[in-house]
């Protein structure tokens, strides 16, 4: 298993560290003319702005990482905000767990894991594809409960990602990354994030220990699973802070002009 999941983040790795490089050093362009600028735009919330909050779950957003990925529990340009309930914490969780992309998405990741022969005690064939899918569904979906709604509701902390959108390259990767073990208190104050740390501690010992090969089920690889997680997580929330700046350079070019009128 540690294969598997240390191979797949490195690819996420790569992958999305191209695109916040890029983000990140191209400059704004200079304002157009003043005959050629367009009236700004309706600030009004709006169902189908990704930066608005969804009626259906006040609090959270209809945001998509790479226009895929479910991206609910992270508000940008937000300041104080009503908490969420604890039913409201596991709505969202739900939602975003058993979202229409997680198929494909874990079925991605249990090829990989299949090609790898990652912990041979599934085996090969579909039998041992299918061991792989269900046992990659359980473990997101354990860890996104855990730490999106168990742990946030028994300690009154919030799941939520609040985008900073502020300073350089370095200061806004700084603050994401510290996300990951600071968060906010239903009250609104600042604290230790136990719900991340503990949470994934919580669902690696239950995954490890439960369904995965007998073989797997040592205290050393529980231990390196839940780093494993952390860091993924870690990547992820780094991902979100940037995402907005990446998806606003990625709408221009596709709202850019195919040619310029003489």
């Amino acid at each position: 298993m540690n294969s598997f999941v240390t191979r797949s983040v490195v690819c996420f790795v790569l992958a999305n560290l191209l695109l916040l490089t890029s983000a990140a050093q191209q400059t704004t362009p200079p304002n157009p003319p003043a005959s050629q600028q367009t009236p700004p735009a309706d600030k009004s919330q709006n169902p189908q702005d990704p930066k608005s909050p969804d009626k259906n779950q006040s609090g959270t957003s209809n945001d998509r990482l790479f226009y895929a990925l479910p991206n609910f529990l992270t508000l940008e340009n937000v300041g104080q905000v009503p908490p969420l309930t604890v039913g409201q914490k596991f709505k969202v969780v739900t939602r975003g767990s058993f979202d229409y992309i997680q198929i494909p998405w874990y079925a991605a990741l249990s090829g990989i894991s299949q090609a790898e022969n990652s912990e041979p005690g599934y085996g090969q064939g579909a039998q041992g594809y299918g061991k792989r899918f269900g046992a990659a569904f359980a473990d997101g979906t354990i860890e996104n409960y855990m730490t999106g709604a168990v742990l946030p509701s028994l300690l009154r902390q919030d799941p939520r990602f609040f985008q900073s959108s502020q300073g350089g390259f370095l200061h806004r990767t700084g603050y994401a990354v510290s996300r990951i073990f600071v968060t906010r208190t239903d009250s609104g104050h600042q604290q230790f994030n136990f719900s991340e740390i503990v949470g994934s501690a919580v669902s690696a010992a239950i995954s490890t220990y439960s369904y995965h090969p007998q073989g797997d089920r040592t205290l050393p690889n529980t231990a390196s699973v839940w780093g494993t997680q952390v860091g993924y997580d870690t990547i992820t929330i780094v991902v979100k802070e940037f995402w907005p700046d990446i998806r606003r350079k990625l709408s221009k070019k596709k709202a850019a002009p195919s040619g310029v009128s003489p």
